[in-house]
């Protein structure tokens, strides 16, 4: 009987840990401990999210405008016709395959905004130019396109609300912070289950320690640390990476001998914030309540949103070149006559 419960306990206590086999791929110098740990069950899943889907074949630029030939195209009116209509059919494919073009638009008149998620989506097509253009640190030239986030989906499949307030322990226990409640966003750890407030619509400061000792100027908090955390782990979990990934073994804290991932994933998070003040947030009066979640918040962008598990977007394809009309808009030909 002992042994049988001494194996069970044992059982137990392994069940959390990975079984094999497991694949580590050396990510830096050999005796550093800087190596990726990869389970081959888990990428094959991750793998099939990241198909790209064929591009339909360019019409080309030339040719009449499209504010020109449809009503109310207030976003890619300096684009053809001709790539215009492609690009429509794109994101149907791309955002509503099962939905139509009705999706976003009223079929008895194409150029009224009377469907909430036509506005919305007008304001997504600004905000992929946006990316494509102005945050090109973390996109480079591969870029973004509807597709990236939304995969098939009306709503993309990672998407985060503000959370309400964890319930209080016992009167011992006193506030519990936002901690020790079990979340899929901190993989089922007692971390606060919500670093996306402070740091992905917040401008609150990631930081583990101070680089000062006490008392002088130390204003770094053990919150502070438990939400940057928090924050790292959903970022593991994002992008199918271990902490080497982005850190070096010697020092996580110091900027030197990183590898270059940290730097773009700095610009990643500022990018992240930035689209969720700027895009998001602003089209909260736009969506309907039953698009909103407990607080009355509308969905927002975090490192899954895009990521979904692989460390590049569709391991790092590029839809954009095959779409180049999402870049940012183009000068109007009689502006180009001007100058």
């Amino acid at each position: 009987m002992r042994v049988l419960i001494s194996t069970l306990v044992a059982l137990l206590g392994l069940s959390g840990c990975e079984r094999p086999p497991i694949d580590a791929v050396q990510h830096g110098y050999r005796g550093t401990g800087m190596a990726q740990i990869y389970n081959p069950r888990t990428t094959e899943l991750i793998a099939a999210k990241q198909e790209v889907p064929v591009a339909i074949p360019s019409p080309g630029s030339d040719g009449p405008r499209a504010s020109q030939t449809f009503k109310n195209v207030q976003v890619l009116g300096d684009i053809s016709a001709a790539e215009f209509t492609r690009l429509m059919v794109s994101i149907t494919a791309w955002v509503a395959p099962d939905q139509g073009c009705v999706y976003c638009h009223n079929p008895a008149n194409f150029a009224e905004d009377s469907v909430y998620t036509k506005v919305v989506a007008r304001r997504m097509l600004q905000m992929t130019r946006s990316i494509n253009s102005q945050w090109k640190q973390h996109v480079a030239d591969t870029g973004v396109t509807c597709y990236t986030c939304h995969r098939g989906q009306p709503i993309p499949s990672a998407v985060w609300f503000r959370k309400k307030d964890a319930p209080y322990g016992s009167n011992f226990m006193g506030d519990k912070a936002g901690q020790n409640t079990p979340d899929p966003t901190v993989n089922l750890s007692s971390l606060p289950y919500d670093p996306f407030t402070p740091f992905l619509l917040g401008n609150e400061n990631i930081r583990v320690n101070a680089t000062t000792a006490l008392p002088s100027g130390n204003r770094q908090s053990i919150k502070q640390a438990e939400w940057t955390y928090g924050l790292m782990v959903h970022l593991s979990q994002a992008l199918g990476v271990n902490c080497t990934y982005c850190h070096n073994t010697r020092s996580f804290q110091s900027w030197e001998g990183n590898p270059p991932q940290r730097v773009k994933a700095w610009h990643g998070i500022r990018m992240a914030r930035s689209l969720n003040n700027e895009y998001m947030e602003p089209l909260t009066a736009s969506f309907p309540d039953h698009r909103k979640g407990d607080l009355g918040d509308v969905a927002k962008i975090n490192c899954e949103t895009c990521h979904q598990g692989a460390y590049k977007p569709l391991y790092g394809a590029s839809m954009l070149k095959d779409f180049p009309e999402l870049k940012e808009a183009r000068v109007a030909p009689t502006q180009v006559a001007k100058k």
